[in-house]
């Protein structure tokens, strides 16, 4: 039994189709688990290490307060199955969380939408950096669409640092679908560009809106640029042509925040201008 379970683990850890068929994935890391435990996370089991119940205690102790079984492997197997080169003392399998558009679109107390929409993203880091990102900046939800990576990716989950359990994350939608959907909502559809758009403090990010960035090589396709209502350009006045994706939806998110900030400065959008 215990063998078939640590096949199973590398099984999710390498295969999308195992997760997908399985609806289940790995989360690594006592950082992790710790946030995961703290959101909205669906856990099996954990494994652990020897060394766990002298390295985290505490975390153990939380598990198995929620009703979730422990399993100790003997030594070494652990390093044998993690997704990392240096793994940590513990793991565990999650159910995967499966969200619509709606789920997403529905708002979140007062403040006005701020949503995220990946369209092409298929590094692993950068769309675990962009959720992490999201989640920081109180995003209502991220939305990766058809062609992305799998969210449920160990690089990914572990990239997200378990913001992945605290907003909302819809998968394999179509991004003509999403951005007419968004739209008919009101929400004002914002691409971010490498060239030739917006200062991003000279767009209104207080209103409802959603946030499209593209590909990390080659950014967003025309036809998801034609459905936009604004681009928006980071400002580099040094060497680089372009930032990380991760980096570029994190300032843009901060600058959403900043702007909607109790007694912040904001956009006047008939001037293009800082407001006093």
């Amino acid at each position: 039994m215990r063998d078939a379970r640590v096949r199973r683990i590398r099984r999710l850890l390498a295969q999308r189709s195992a997760r997908r068929s399985e609806g289940a994935f790995v989360v690594e890391g006592a950082n992790v688990l710790d946030a995961a435990l703290d959101g909205e996370a669906d856990i099996e089991a954990f494994f652990a290490a020897p060394e766990a119940e002298a390295e985290c205690p505490e975390l153990l102790d939380r598990a198995i307060q929620r009703g979730i079984q422990v399993h100790f492997l003997e030594p070494g197997v652990l390093e044998r199955v993690a997704g990392t080169v240096t793994p940590q003392p513990v793991l565990a399998v999650a159910r995967q969380r499966h969200l619509t558009l709606a789920d997403v679109t529905a708002g979140r107390g007062s403040e006005p939408q701020l949503l995220v929409v990946g369209v092409d993203v298929r590094d692993p880091g950068n769309a675990g950096t962009l959720v992490r990102s999201a989640e920081a900046a109180g995003a209502h939800g991220v939305i990766f669409c058809r062609g992305s990576v799998d969210v449920t990716n160990p690089k990914t989950v572990r990239a997200s640092a378990g913001a992945l359990f605290h907003v909302p994350v819809v998968e394999g939608c179509d991004p003509q679908e999403v951005l007419g959907v968004l739209g008919d909502l009101g929400l004002k559809r914002i691409a971010a560009v490498a060239h030739d758009g917006e200062r991003p403090d000279h767009v209104d990010f207080i209103r409802p809106l959603a946030l499209v960035l593209g590909n990390e090589a080659h950014g967003l396709p025309a036809d998801v640029l034609d459905r936009v209502d604004t681009r928006v350009t980071i400002p580099m006045p040094g060497r680089t042509e372009s930032l990380n994706l991760g980096m570029a939806a994190s300032i843009l998110l901060y600058e959403a925040r900043r702007q909607r900030a109790p007694g912040a400065a904001g956009v006047s959008p008939e001037i293009g201008v800082l407001a006093p």
